[in-house]
């Protein structure tokens, strides 16, 4: 495939843009019919095949200017020889696509009117001093002695075409791709030149100027001058680098860290990021999760039903009928203390489990501090940030454990069957209250599973007033769970147990 067109689909995946095989054949086939001569063509031409919601063609747009556009840059004077000192800012201008407006600026300066006429000879004399520059140039070029290494060589050659594509080939041998934040650009802009031979130059310079003859000297000073011409062509690529795929890469990282960080710790603006975080874990949860399966136990034949599907044969069992169990979604209850210590902790589970919405319908969601309450109703009538903005705010006190689980049995008990999983959520910190365990062996009994799910490093369980040692005997699953990877290592479990 086109090693170009490959690179920028790679951009675009690495932008969160979804691409198929299938997809990226219809792009190849595109370009061949198309080409890359005309941009706009191009353009318009690949977003017909490769983006498919308006959300992604907003971002094709957008990686398509930033990938093309140093390509389309380097078109400028592309085989023009690098500028002589004297002269290089205005081919530097020229190199990135603004030419004429120096000189235009000189035109004005010097008492020149500003209509066509006046940019018509601004433009002819910096025509003019280009084309002496570019015969000074090859001048001094041909006086000089050959460069031995290859770098040198292709510096002295001046061919920018095949400048770019040394730097792009040293690009690749130093993978730009895997930039991800932008203090590393020094640390890629050397490898690139390294990748170049630049090594080898730099010996070849301070042989050059510690010569005698004048013609190497002079041949020393010039590799020096394009040498740092050639570093900063290079820093430019790699900036244009980092900005095709450092900016999702890098963002993926900070979500990495915030998966892994205690959510105690986290600031406020990290926790919105956070909860956008959260939502998109419950979609994928809910994709891989909401289809219901029959599990299939090979071995356990069901006789009347083989026999029934076999009368057409004669008797004869042709199309054999095996015993299955339909494994059913399960009714959960979330009982969460939404006290001071562990309200962030519920409020993140919560969304959670809200956010699996087709995976798991049937949610019950219960808080307390000391009285317990159910606050299901808060997700039916609200949004899902809403909901949980207002049960936070109705709950404050001391934690009494005994109590809301004394609450819990007089009120729901009753709805608590083989196919309920309590979860809880909270510290166990009882303030040294009565603990209630009566009830909590009785709903262990009576439910599928019961888990526990406590902020607190296991370190802390049992110290002071935390009474997590007595409640885990009455458990199935007890987890330390104070993150965003803990909480979704529950979800997963818990929908993998209802397949």
């Amino acid at each position: 495939m086109d090693k170009l067109l490959a690179n920028f689909i790679r951009v675009l995946r690495n932008a969160e843009v979804r691409i198929s095989t299938a997809e990226t054949l219809d792009a190849v086939r595109t370009v061949e019919l198309v080409g890359y001569r005309e941009r706009a063509l191009l353009k318009s031409s690949l977003s017909l095949v490769l983006p498919k919601t308006q959300g992604d063609k907003q971002i094709f747009d957008r990686c398509f200017d930033k990938f093309f556009a140093m390509n389309a840059n380097a078109n400028v004077g592309l085989n023009r020889a690098i500028p002589n000192e004297d002269y290089s800012s205005e081919d530097n201008s020229l190199d990135e696509g603004v030419g004429g407006d120096k000189e235009n600026t000189e035109a004005k300066g010097s008492g020149g009117s500003s209509d066509s006429g006046g940019n018509g000879a601004g433009e002819s004399r910096g025509a003019a001093r280009s084309e002496a520059a570019t015969a000074a140039e090859e001048s001094l070029a041909a006086s000089l002695p050959q460069a031995k290494s290859s770098l040198g060589r292709l510096l002295m050659r001046g061919d920018r075409l095949e400048i770019g594509a040394a730097i792009s080939s040293a690009g690749e041998t130093a993978n730009v791709r895997a930039i991800q934040v932008f203090t590393q650009k020094g640390v890629y802009t050397r490898k690139v030149m390294n990748a170049m031979g630049l090594e080898e130059l730099s010996n070849e310079i301070v042989e050059l100027r510690e010569s005698e003859p004048l013609p190497n000297r002079q041949l020393g000073s010039e590799l020096t001058r394009r040498r740092d011409w050639l570093r900063e062509r290079v820093r430019d690529y790699i900036e244009h680098q980092f900005l095709l795929h450092a900016d999702v890469t890098g963002k993926r990282l900070q979500e990495e860290l915030l998966r892994t960080i205690r959510l105690s710790n986290a600031d406020q603006r990290s926790l919105r990021r956070m909860q956008e975080m959260v939502l998109k874990m419950g979609k994928r949860l809910a994709s891989l999760y909401s289809r219901r399966r029959k599990r299939f136990r090979r071995g356990q034949l069901h006789v009347p039903r083989t026999i029934r599907s076999n009368w057409s044969y004669d008797g004869a069992l042709f199309d054999l009928r095996w015993r299955s169990s339909k494994m059913d979604r399960p009714k959960v209850f979330a009982i969460c203390d939404v006290s001071g210590s562990v309200a962030n902790y519920a409020k993140f589970m919560l969304m959670l489990l809200y956010s699996l919405g087709e995976a798991l319908p049937k949610v019950r969601s219960f808080a307390f501090s000391s009285d317990l309450r159910e606050v299901s109703s808060h997700f039916e009538q609200h949004d899902l940030e809403t909901a949980i903005a207002r049960i936070m705010l109705n709950y404050g006190g001391s934690t009494d454990y005994g109590q809301a689980f004394a609450d819990f049995a007089e009120l729901y008990a009753n709805d608590v069957d083989k196919r309920s999983t309590i979860v809880i959520i909270g510290d166990a910190r009882n303030n040294y209250g009565d603990l209630r365990r009566d009830i909590l062996k009785t709903l262990h009994k009576r439910c599928k599973r019961l888990i526990w799910l406590n902020p607190e490093p296991r370190s802390l369980w049992n110290t002071g007033d935390s009474e997590m040692q007595q409640y885990a005997a009455y458990c199935h699953q007890v987890e330390e769970c104070n993150s965003l990877a803990h909480l979704e290592r529950v979800a997963s479990h818990l929908l993998r147990s209802a397949q």
